[in-house]
């Protein structure tokens, strides 16, 4: 490791654990001293976590406050540092994070609403997915796939249950909470009365969040029914529609599941595999 480098390290195992850079080996503004310069990295260090995690977290920022969030970033900076440059990446171990600290305790549902916050995150980077991406295991070959409603409803009106793969948008992700993070994330987006986030916190109303980003990249969360909920983390999983139906149970109703998806653009496509 050349000299450059082993100091570049130095440097970030100070910023994370408070540890003392060796005399000469940290470069000074003019007229400070490397206690100061120091200082200086660690506090754009610390702005620059609460900015990272600011938007990637917003929900949970809103419910514990500006300088409550401040703190938890730079608690979690130390304990959880990145391993990449692009910071957008950084945060998944942020919602486990949350739930041992005691002094969020008395919020319960924030470690869910973290987790709804950062499948949303996700969904706004996920790379567009073809269906043919959304294939089988490797015991199976792919036969057909396609994209489209017309495609989706020929294959669902000619092919096998057992032998069809549903492909779902890009960033699709379903987050289960026994508390109600659907309702608290579109309260927080405008798109519902904090009233009624309220009432459905103090009934501890737990929610089944689907989160999924549409045709023009804009990401939808919506709250699922629990049938609804089994049956789309079946497909998340690249399950057979057979599988999916049958994890969803008696109560749930394919039809009004099918049209819903169509028009809120949850279903990217299919693919339909033959075994060997």
């Amino acid at each position: 490791m050349n000299r450059e480098a082993l100091r570049q390290q130095m440097l970030v195992r100070a910023l994370w654990r408070d540890e003392a850079v060796p005399q000469g080996w940290l470069h000074t503004p003019a007229r400070a001293t490397a206690a100061q310069a120091l200082a200086a990295y660690r506090g754009n260090a610390g702005a620059m976590a609460e900015r990272a995690l600011g938007a990637a977290f917003p929900t949970v920022a809103a419910l514990v406050g500006s300088e409550a969030f401040a703190a938890l970033a730079r608690h979690f900076w130390h304990a959880h540092p990145p391993e990449r440059g692009d910071l957008g990446e950084w945060g998944a171990d942020l919602p486990a994070f949350i739930a041992t600290r005691e002094q969020l305790a008395d919020v319960p549902y924030l470690p869910g609403s973290a987790r709804l916050d950062w499948a949303v995150h996700r969904a706004t980077r996920a790379a567009d997915l073809l269906a043919t991406q959304r294939t089988a295991p490797p015991t199976t070959t792919p036969a057909d796939s396609g994209t489209g409603t017309t495609s989706v409803l020929h294959a669902l009106a000619h092919v096998d249950p057992a032998c069809l793969r549903l492909a779902l948008a890009a960033g699709a992700a379903v987050v289960s909470s026994e508390h109600p993070i659907a309702t608290l994330w579109l309260a927080h987006q405008g798109k519902l009365p904090f009233d009624a986030a309220g009432a459905a916190v103090r009934a501890r109303q737990a929610e089944h969040a689907f989160v999924w980003r549409d045709a023009h990249h804009h990401v939808h969360v919506q709250a699922l029914a629990g049938a609804d909920a089994a049956f789309t983390t079946a497909l998340l999983r690249c399950q057979p529609l057979s599988t999916a139906l049958d994890e969803a149970g008696p109560d749930f109703a394919f039809d009004q599941w099918l049209a819903h998806a169509l028009g809120t653009q949850w279903l990217a496509g299919h693919c339909t595999v033959m075994e060997p």
